[in-house]
């Protein structure tokens, strides 16, 4: 019982940490690009932007899963 628990605390840890390394790697990409993301992808209808984005956020994921993993 004490061992699933254990499981179950470091997995809320890694996603902690996951959700906090989204969130920089966010403020970094919208920092270094000269334009809002939001208001490219939401007003614009910017599809290449939400694809490249998206490749982001699923490199990152996937080099987070292979972290915990």
């Amino acid at each position: 019982m004490e061992q699933h628990f254990i499981q179950f605390l470091l997995s809320l840890i890694y996603t902690g940490l996951g959700l906090l390394v989204f969130a920089a790697a966010f403020f970094i990409f919208e920092k270094i690009t000269p334009f809002s993301i939001r208001k490219e992808i939401e007003d614009d209808q910017n599809i290449a932007l939400g694809i490249i984005f998206g490749s982001v956020i699923i490199g990152l994921a996937i080099i987070i899963a292979s972290a915990i993993g």
